[in-house]
């Protein structure tokens, strides 16, 4: 998913995304310890998808707050 399709998502949605995306990086983790995970490049990028949903959450969140004190 690109940037900008991320973006139209609403705010609901990215939490339930991040939540998700959260929960996978767990997984991950425990399959680190056990030896399973193969591809550990996925570790990375999977951390990169929670910063940008964060990313996104903390813009929207700065951008109400500004808003209403117009």
């Amino acid at each position: 998913m690109k940037n900008s399709e991320i973006r139209l998502l609403s705010t609901e949605e990215l939490k339930t995304k991040l939540a998700d995306t959260r929960n996978e990086l767990m997984n991950f983790r425990f399959q680190i310890v056990t030896g399973q995970l193969v591809d550990t490049s996925r570790l990375k990028a999977t951390r990169r998808k929670i910063a940008l949903y964060e990313t996104i959450l903390r813009e929207r969140e700065l951008g109400m707050n500004l808003e209403g004190g117009k």
